[in-house]
């Protein structure tokens, strides 16, 4: 059977988590959506051009079977919510999400777990802003919008023992 799943939720939500066990328990590729934004290289980021996000957006949407996860739904993500079969809207506690940033940060700056992208103390504090952005605008947003737009499709997980994997 083929799958495609888009997951989105908060920073710190656990849409990483998600997407590496479902993709592990189903046998299909996953795509992190920050990785299709930005072309990870040694001296840094560098974004990708709108063309090339398109053209390799296109190119997972196209597959049999996906999971895509990520924070926001920009308008070059449509595609992943209008082909997906499920979205999954991840919406810990907001304390959890805040606890969950703290560790991952601690760990990455420890070198015990590796990131995408330098752990600055900057970056730091804009996961704590966009958590609390994400909480008090987004997500209310996001909610209504995608229960108008994808009636039948969304599904939101609020504890992880709803995951069940």
């Amino acid at each position: 059977m083929a799958y495609k799943i888009q997951i989105i939720g908060a920073v710190g939500s656990g849409k990483t988590t998600m997407a590496r066990g479902l993709a592990e328990k189903l046998g299909i590729p996953h795509y992190e959506i920050d990785n299709v934004a930005w072309e990870r290289r040694p001296g840094g980021d560098v974004r990708r051009s709108p063309e090339a996000l398109d053209k390799l957006l296109a190119s997972i949407v196209s597959g049999e079977a996906w999971i895509t996860e990520g924070t926001h739904p920009h308008d070059w993500v449509r595609p992943c919510f209008r082909e997906a079969e499920l979205i999954v809207f991840l919406d810990p506690p907001y304390r959890v999400r805040t606890m969950r940033i703290i560790r991952r940060f601690a760990r990455q700056k420890i070198g015990i777990d590796a990131a995408h992208y330098r752990p600055t103390w900057t970056i730091f504090r804009k996961m704590f802003k966009w958590n609390h952005t994400f909480e008090r605008r987004d997500k209310p947003e996001l909610l209504v919008h995608f229960r108008k737009v994808y009636p039948g499709k969304l599904i939101v997980i609020r504890r992880a023992e709803e995951l069940n994997l």
